[in-house]
């Protein structure tokens, strides 16, 4: 097997990134009343646009977007699952859903359209200050897995009865499992209960020191500069040629009987109240080049456009 990509930061992700840039338009922003919500204030005068989004997406949105739009802006963060139920249920009714698995569209929430507009991909993030993150950090994308089934190593994942990284990292297990020659039953032998965090928190667990890596999304390092392990292409749910054929051949069934496929990572994003402030918005979220600059892909073909958006929209 040939030998894969090393440990990154996001210095080495901004290095290597071509074209890479953020729309600043004169806004600010600032922490909103609860733990998982931020507003940023700018000159337009009109009522804030609310989004309601994925756990991943919250500094991305909270600072990035925020600072790219001309307009008041208001942000709420939780797992994708929480966002389509909180939505779903009525407790909540944002202007726009933002959501890192476009397959929660098709249930419980049920749009006649959204755009799919960025990718991204799985890693093995670790503090390097750690002894484990060191083991980890030489161990690379070769022999990650030997570390990581060591007792003492603590790890940090999702539930993946809240979002989908709770059990894209499940996939991410499954198909090592099949990928390297001696990791057997890796989804069975590396989770435990004790590693579960909220997606909000999950990274800034390692500035507290409660765990030495994390299952993560690549962009959740990159954004906050933390170390990571690129994982290959065949297993890190980033990659469109495996999608059909070996992405797809793993799957998670929640506890109340629902069955999620594995595939390529996508976003999507719906717009619920539709104003020319909400539209302009929209626009700059799902096509503003803040989105690289915070470590997500956006293939030359996105946003994608699925179902039937409204004409105001569609023009």
């Amino acid at each position: 097997m040939p030998k894969q990509r090393p440990s990154r930061s996001r210095r080495a992700f901004l290095a290597g990134a071509a074209g890479v840039g953020v729309a600043l338009a004169g806004c600010s922003s600032v922490s909103g009343s609860g733990s998982n919500a931020t507003s940023a204030t700018g000159g337009s005068g009109s009522r804030p646009v609310s989004v309601l989004s994925a756990g991943s997406l919250e500094l991305a949105f909270g600072e990035g977007l925020s600072e790219a739009v001309g307009t008041d802006l208001r942000v709420e963060s939780h797992g994708s699952s929480t966002v389509a139920r909180l939505v779903s249920e009525g407790q909540r009714d944002p202007d726009i859903v933002a959501l890192a698995d476009t397959a929660l569209f098709d249930g419980p929430l049920h749009p006649s359209w959204y755009s799919v507009f960025a990718s991204n991909a799985v890693v093995i993030a670790y503090n390097p200050n750690t002894e484990a993150g060191e083991r980890l950090g030489e161990a690379g994308a070769e022999n990650w897995y030997d570390v990581l089934l060591d007792e003492d190593v603590t790890l940090g994942r999702t539930d993946p009865t809240q979002d989908p990284l709770g059990y894209r990292a499940l996939f991410t297990l499954e198909l090592a499992s099949r990928y390297y020659d001696d990791a057997e039953n890796l989804r069975e032998r590396i989770p435990k209960r004790d590693q579960i965090y909220p997606e909000t928190g999950l990274i800034s667990q390692f500035e507290s020191g409660n765990i030495d890596a994390a299952v993560a999304y690549r962009n959740m390092a990159v954004e906050r500069d933390y170390d990571y392990i690129d994982l290959p292409d065949r297993i890190d749910l980033g990659s469109p040629k495996y999608e059909d054929d070996w992405y797809a051949t793993v799957s998670y069934t929640s506890p109340s009987g629902k069955t999620t496929r594995g595939g390529l990572i996508g976003y999507g994003a719906t717009v619920r109240n539709v104003t020319p402030t909400t539209r302009a918005v929209f626009e700059t979220l799902t096509t503003g080049n803040y989105l690289e600059e915070y470590g997500f892909e956006v293939p030359p073909n996105y946003p994608e456009t699925h179902g039937d958006p409204p004409s105001t929209l569609a023009e």
